[in-house]
């Protein structure tokens, strides 16, 4: 099984400077990636704007990020993302989100009273014809295509897309139609039970999901949890103490890694739950904690 790590910034937003500094430690330091999250209604960086910027700076990361793709126009974005992966050199990573359930999101990306999965994989099965190279006819509504093409197409054949989520109905999409899972906020124990959900829903459908396509978003601290982090955590999973979640100083982080691993999931996201002063300084950090783990 190969493990592999991808780092993500601390939340907020991210000046050109900082982006690059980010960008060039995590490289330097060895680790297998950086990610980037669609935040809409925060003042994060559009994963897909930074993505751009990385792919000219970096020559061997490999450039991933959440996407919530409600609310965009499905041409557009498969574009998009095809350009993406051209100007990286089939670096791009992708995992389609349906962002978070609340109604401000919701009115911002013009989805207010729609079903955010549907609408997800209404987007995907057109995104995946317009890479395949396919003319797409679509009216749904919403959108409207009538023997629609790509002119230019992805350099990952076919370029993949994960999914999120934890519950029931987002298991079940992961297994019937993505390339792979993203999960977060899952205790190991919890996490390899998705697993197995999300094989189960795809041997229904007859297919697997590759078990090497498994993985997790992890947040840490070095020192001390942030108290917003654990508020935030606990709003999402009251069920557990939040600090099972979110792990303190190397020795817990690389415990919670092992634990992960041990469970089948061997693709991780780690970032840090609080300000990042020094990229240099965090990423060796990191990388002493936990970069030996990576295969």
């Amino acid at each position: 099984m190969k493990v592999r790590f991808a780092v993500a910034p601390d939340r907020g937003w991210l000046s050109a400077s900082t982006l690059l500094d980010f960008a060039d430690a995590i490289e330097a330091a060895g680790f297998d990636g950086v990610w980037l999250s669609d935040l809409p209604l925060a003042p994060a960086l559009d994963p897909l704007l930074g993505i751009a910027v990385l792919a000219g700076r970096t020559s061997r990361l490999r450039l991933g990020a959440n996407v919530v793709p409600l609310g965009r126009n499905p041409f557009v974005l498969a574009k998009q993302l095809a350009q993406l992966d051209q100007v990286s050199d089939g670096r791009l990573l992708l995992s389609f989100v349906t962002g978070i359930n609340q109604l401000g999101e919701r009115a911002a990306l013009g989805i207010a009273g729609a079903t955010r999965g549907e609408l997800l994989e209404h987007t995907l099965v057109i995104a995946r014809g317009l890479w395949a190279g396919e003319a797409v006819d679509n009216n749904s509504g919403r959108l409207s295509l009538s023997g629609v093409r790509l002119p230019i197409r992805p350099v990952q054949a076919p370029l993949e897309v994960w999914l999120g989520g934890r519950g029931p109905k987002a298991l079940e999409r992961a297994g019937r139609i993505a390339d792979g899972w993203l999960g977060a906020q899952l205790t190991p124990a919890e996490a390899g039970r998705a697993r197995e959900q999300i094989q189960l829903a795809a041997a229904h459908v007859v297919r697997e999901v590759d078990p090497e396509h498994f993985g997790l978003s992890i947040a840490y601290a070095r020192e001390e949890a942030d108290p917003e982090l654990l508020h935030t955590t606990r709003a999402r999973r009251p069920d557990i103490d939040p600090r099972q979640l979110i792990p303190v100083g190397a020795k817990a982080l690389r415990s919670l890694l092992e634990q992960y691993i041990d469970a089948g999931l061997s693709k991780f996201v780690i970032r840090p739950g609080e300000r990042v002063d020094s990229w240099t300084a965090e990423a060796e950090w990191l990388a002493g904690a936990i970069l030996d783990l990576q295969t």
